[in-house]
């Protein structure tokens, strides 16, 4: 599902092929961002929402393991954080794709 990672530049550029960034309204220096653009494959975004929405879950079970995700819990919308983290888990896919290896989950993780 997933086109040549060399073909992007950064994690970014990836997470905002997929549709996983706001989509900007900006003028006069001003930033205004509105709703996630829903560009590129929504098969792959689709799968990386519901596997964020997953671990969310998890985090409200035990809070103690997901730091991260229980401070931006306690500030934003469910569905908000969700998609926060789906673009997180698309920059580390793209990392992984892009520079080779394999996945360790740290301790904070």
């Amino acid at each position: 599902m997933v086109p040549n990672p060399q073909g992007f530049a950064s994690g970014r550029h990836f997470a905002a092929s997929l549709g996983l960034t706001p989509k900007p309204h900006s003028s006069g220096g001003k930033e205004r961002l509105g709703r996630i653009s829903r560009q590129g494959n929504s098969m792959l975004r689709r799968l990386l929402v519901l596997g964020a929405t997953s671990r969310l879950r998890n985090a409200r079970r035990h809070p103690e393991a997901s730091d991260w995700a229980t401070r931006l819990l306690a500030r934003r919308p469910f569905k908000v954080v969700a998609v926060a983290l789906a673009n997180k888990m698309a920059r580390i896919a793209w990392a992984l794709l892009a520079r080779g290896g394999t996945y360790t989950a740290t301790a904070t993780a």
